[in-house]
């Protein structure tokens, strides 16, 4: 269990009753941004303080991974500099009836602050501005026992808070919709070419017969009876622009347990073929699945093109 505070000034009206914290993939100026790269690290189980207008509002039990979506309708003009795609989390919140202004307690609380990326100025006791920050065991007690008994309990592992609140299969099969709607009522996209567009969504089709011409069978199990395989995306179809989701350099021919594993961010490749393990990966599922998690797996070379798309992987999609 790791333990999060989250600075939700802006949008927690949004994210706590609704269950969910969301962030943007990259900063205004594209680039890779600390914080927002923590939403990759967090997993079912961790806890999360919640802290907006200079108090710690809500706890809550994560219910997911971290998986890439739409940013929320419900935020309209807040962060309209934000990408449009960046990272959710399902979390289960439980609100205070009498919330901690923490600023009251920092000679309390200084001991427990790291000295780079703590949510509190030691000084000042003041908010730092970022999203997302991983704080401690100590820090997180030292909260709780600020705030309610049932949350001492909760950060000590002694109370369970059940979240089973993982809504990442609903939400993108609901995201996934609304772009093949898109396609389906578009003008411009003469009938056939949808039809085309629709199959490759699911892997068949077009997308699924020109990856046959690529890949002989799945890059880990080496099962290569068709019928035991996915055609799947590396670049998602959701994300993709329609050249790029018939690209055949898009994708691997993998079996439904590899194929899960690559969709939601668990595994990817290096570009010399080595097989990339997240570290929040469930080791002894992975282990069961016979992915090799303790020696080195190479999975063979790969085109420039898949290079590229294995790029966009490890960069967007991969848990790390």
């Amino acid at each position: 269990m790791n333990f999060w505070w989250v600075n939700q000034k802006q949008t927690y009206r949004h994210e706590v009753p609704g269950g969910y914290m969301w962030s943007p993939k990259l900063d205004q100026l594209g680039n890779r941004n600390h914080s927002y790269d923590l939403m990759r690290k967090i997993k079912p189980g961790d806890i999360v303080f919640s802290y907006a207008n200079a108090l710690v509002k809500a706890v809550g039990v994560v219910g997911s991974h971290c998986y890439e979506f739409p940013k929320p309708d419900e935020f309209g003009l807040v962060g309209n500099y934000w990408s449009h795609v960046g990272w959710r989390i399902d979390v289960k919140f439980t609100e205070f009836s009498q919330p901690v202004r923490t600023i009251d307690h920092i000679t309390a609380l200084k001991p427990f602050l790291a000295d780079k990326h703590a949510p509190l100025q030691k000084d000042t006791g003041k908010g730092n501005q970022a999203y997302l920050f991983s704080i401690s065991r100590n820090l997180a007690l030292a909260l709780s026992h600020l705030l309610d008994r049932w949350v001492v309990d909760l950060v000590s592992g002694r109370y369970v808070l059940d979240a089973n609140v993982d809504r990442s299969w609903a939400n993108i099969e609901e995201w996934e919709n609304r772009v093949e709607n898109g396609i389906i009522s578009d003008p411009s996209i003469v009938e056939t070419v949808k039809e085309t567009l629709v199959l490759a969504r699911r892997g068949q089709g077009a997308f699924r017969e020109g990856l046959f011409s690529l890949e002989k069978f799945c890059r880990i199990t080496k099962v290569d009876h068709p019928e035991h395989l996915i055609a799947s995306h590396t670049k998602p179809w959701r994300d993709c622009d329609n050249e790029e989701r018939l690209n055949p350099e898009n994708g691997f021919l993998l079996t439904p347990t590899v194929d899960h594993l690559f969709d939601k961010g668990f595994i990817s490749f290096e570009d010399n073929g080595d097989l990339i393990i997240s570290p929040v990966a469930h080791q002894d599922s992975l282990r069961k699945m016979s992915i090799p998690i303790n020696e080195r797996l190479n999975v063979g070379s790969f085109s420039s093109g898949q290079k590229e798309f294995l790029d966009w992987h490890r960069t967007s999609l991969l848990l790390v």
